[in-house]
């Protein structure tokens, strides 16, 4: 026989009671207690970030853990690709473009218990637009000359020339907002204004986040208290750790080969979205033979982009003719500006002056993509005669300081993931060596006006002479490829930003 005292029995029979509310509670919300929504997320990514503070680095995985998550900025960008409100509650722009006037929402506070206001607001653009800016996106700030705060709620840009794309600039994960007391620590420990603070990075394996109860925005009703991101570089663990459930989703799935495989999962689905990656084969437009055009536009037309589509990325891309997605506002298909033709290539070849080819090296990326399309293309040169060696280049480091900063290069291969990113061939020193007026002017046009039609229209011309120009091959968009539960609601199909945003992110009650 068990004893108990009659203040046990009290203390068990108001826990069994408790129990039995809870689960009556449970059960009259159709759930019983093991049914009860997850509120915790496994997450994984191919690519562990450098650091977790995105103003001060480009690797598009620091944004993919904190940006919308840890940080926010003035504005944010939604799925669909849409500028919209955050920090900055409404603006103003003058007729003139050269004054912006936010103003901002009262009340937050940074996850250390700093005030943001336009006072830090005007640290975080003053930081990122300095003489000692190391922001990857500096350029977009330049055309800022003053920062005025008349009030903590008011924060007012003076720009020296009209930026067409400042609001959609300030929406990148570049321009997050940033607190003074924090930011010099934010690689590291990053301290943001978002619905989730960082916990820990554990280096090589992963960081968590945990759900922030202060968050400012009270119309967001976020569901997940922890999430943590998992970095598992190869494909086929990639696969295993979804099969075994070790991961919850893997949004952007590395390996286009093995998506069928999961046809039929009864507890995975698969998802194929939109994305910005661009994939294209750039050339040093300074170099012989690259710096004839006679000569890109052969390489072009020698390139069957359905095949290196089916050979890199298993069927799983969109053909692009120029440095512009279809997602992108004034978008036109170039793809039939120089189509495959080997016969016309060898003929353009010829005289251009080599009808017996040459012999160039490709520097590639150790992304899988990169061989692979490589590969593909290694065959279709040979046709015509041109022989392309393949030099494997270790990314990012190597391919940075050979190709981006050192423009040692003949040709190379990367996925572009920025958005919007067709102004790249008038940036000085850009590692394509491209310097052509008229582009440039047509850039600068775009900035000047804040005319959505005009702007479409200065961006279809803008794509036609990249198309008849080659500076780069423009081989094929990249998809989002996601794989993750059935039961997981509100992750982003469609990547207009590289991203993983999880402010809505649920588990299917």
């Amino acid at each position: 026989m068990i004893k108990v005292s009659f203040a046990s029995s009290t203390r068990l029979v108001r826990l069994l009671s408790l129990g039995v509310a809870m689960s009556a509670g449970l059960m009259l919300m159709g759930l019983t207690p093991a049914e009860a929504a997850k509120t915790t997320l496994n997450l994984g990514m191919a690519v562990e970030p450098t650091g977790l503070d995105p103003t001060i680095a480009a690797p598009v995985a620091i944004g993919q853990v904190t940006w919308q998550n840890v940080f926010e900025g003035l504005v944010a960008i939604d799925e669909s690709g849409k500028v919209i409100p955050q920090l900055a509650k409404s603006w103003e722009i003058s007729p003139d473009g050269l004054t912006y006037t936010f103003k901002l929402q009262t009340g937050v506070k940074f996850h250390d218990g700093e005030a943001f206001d336009s006072a830090a607001a005007k640290f975080a653009l003053d930081r990122a637009r300095g003489a000692d800016s190391v922001n990857p996106q500096k350029r977009f700030f330049s055309t800022i000359a003053s920062i005025d705060t008349p009030d903590a709620e008011t924060l007012v840009l003076h720009l020296s020339s009209p930026a067409g794309s400042l609001l959609y600039w300030l929406g990148w994960p570049s321009s997050v907002m940033v607190g003074p007391k924090s930011a010099a620590n934010d690689k590291m420990t990053p301290v943001g204004t978002g619905p989730f603070k960082f916990s820990t990075w554990a280096k090589g394996d992963h960081v968590d986040l945990v759900k922030n109860p202060d968050y400012w925005n009270k119309d967001v009703q976020v569901k997940l208290d922890k999430v943590t991101f998992r970095f598992i570089a190869d494909p086929q663990a990639e696969a295993a750790a979804l099969r075994a459930g070790d991961v919850d989703a893997f949004p952007e799935f590395g390996a286009p080969e093995l998506m069928s495989s999961f046809d039929g999962d009864a507890r995975l689905t698969t998802k194929v979205g939109n994305t910005e990656l661009k994939v294209v084969a750039g050339m040093n437009n300074t170099r012989k033979p690259f710096n004839d055009k006679r000569v890109r536009q052969a390489l072009m037309m020698a390139l069957d982009r359905k095949t290196i589509i089916d050979g890199a990325w298993s069927s799983l891309g969109t053909p692009i003719g120029s440095h512009y997605t279809p997602n992108d506002p004034g978008y036109v298909d170039m793809t039939g500006t120089l189509p495959f033709d080997p016969a016309k290539a060898k003929a353009l070849l010829a005289e251009a002056g080599y009808p017996n080819g040459f012999t160039f090296t490709i520097k590639t990326p150790q992304m899988p993509y990169a061989p692979r399309s490589a590969q593909v293309m290694q065959a279709m040169f040979a046709d015509i005669g041109v022989t392309m060696n393949i030099e494997p280049t270790e990314f990012p480091a190597k391919w940075v300081q050979d190709v981006f900063t050192g423009r040692d290069y003949d040709m190379t291969i990367v996925a572009h993931a920025e958005p919007l990113d067709i102004d790249i061939y008038s940036r000085d020193n850009y590692y394509f060596n491209y310097k052509v007026p008229a582009f440039n002017d047509l850039m600068k046009k775009i900035q000047e006006t804040s005319d959505p039609a005009e702007q479409n229209k200065l961006y279809g011309e803008a794509q036609k002479i990249l198309a008849e120009d080659v500076p780069a091959l423009y081989l094929f968009v990249m998809p989002k490829l996601g794989v993750w539960d059935k039961k997981l609601k509100g992750l982003w199909e469609n990547e207009p930003i590289p991203s993983n945003v999880l402010t809505n992110v649920s588990w299917e009650e």
